[in-house]
């Protein structure tokens, strides 16, 4: 008797041992092991704290008066083209001592004189037809203000744009005469100084963008109200 054909088992499936691969997804570390994922990690946060610590310096300088300076120098083109004197530069200080008499005599480095001993009260801001007491002004300067005075040789039309300029916007504002200065308009701030013999626009305005509201003592604009 023939024997029965057996029906064969079916093959067996081959089981392999999970094998630990590099992610394939991606996003940040993707390729990477663990490892190399975690030293890249490391990395980062060390670069991170190194950039924080690059911008606290750069906005500690900053708040040290680096921002004026660099404008202060971005000034030079405008007061070139407008045919003006003026020198980015800082002028030295020259004190900021108080007296208690208008009347001291101060022999100031500069004409006008932008910083130095000077009168214990300010000149209230506005506009003058007479000259300044100058040891009263400078305190004007420390308190943050501009100054714009004109020699006795200014045509009376350049007196009235410079009237037109200030009244723009008043606050920490004086303009008055100081005949000395001939044919010349001054632009003080405290330790700022620029001298032209004509009104620009872009030049004076530029000055005071940059100057005004920036004295060892720095009062709002809004302190600096004409008549006060």
């Amino acid at each position: 008797m023939a024997k029965k054909a057996r029906t064969p088992d079916p093959p067996r499936r081959r089981v392999q041992a999970p094998k630990q691969r590099a992610s394939t997804k991606g996003g940040f570390g993707a390729g990477l092991s663990d490892a190399e994922r975690r030293k890249l990690l490391v990395l980062v946060a060390i670069a991170a704290v190194g950039l924080l610590g690059l911008v606290a310096v750069i906005g500690f300088f900053a708040l040290r008066g680096g921002d004026v300076d660099s404008k202060a120098s971005r000034l030079v083109p405008l007061f070139q083209a407008a045919g003006c004197k003026y020198d980015p530069k800082i002028l030295k200080n020259e004190g900021r001592g108080h007296v208690d008499d208008p009347n001291t005599k101060i022999a100031y480095k500069t004409l006008p004189p932008t910083s130095g001993t000077h009168y214990v009260s300010t000149v209230p801001w506005g506009t003058y037809f007479n000259p300044l007491n100058e040891i009263q002004a400078v305190h004007n300067l420390e308190h943050g203000g501009m100054i714009v005075q004109y020699g006795s040789k200014v045509p009376r039309a350049t007196i009235g744009e410079l009237g037109l300029f200030v009244d723009e916007d008043p606050r920490g504002m004086l303009l008055a005469p100081l005949p000395a200065l001939g044919n010349r308009i001054a632009l003080t701030a405290w330790r700022r100084l620029a001298t032209c013999t004509k009104y620009d626009k872009a030049a004076f305005e530029g000055f005071q963008d940059v100057f005004r509201g920036k004295g060892p003592e720095r009062l709002s604009l809004d302190d600096l109200e004409p008549g006060e």
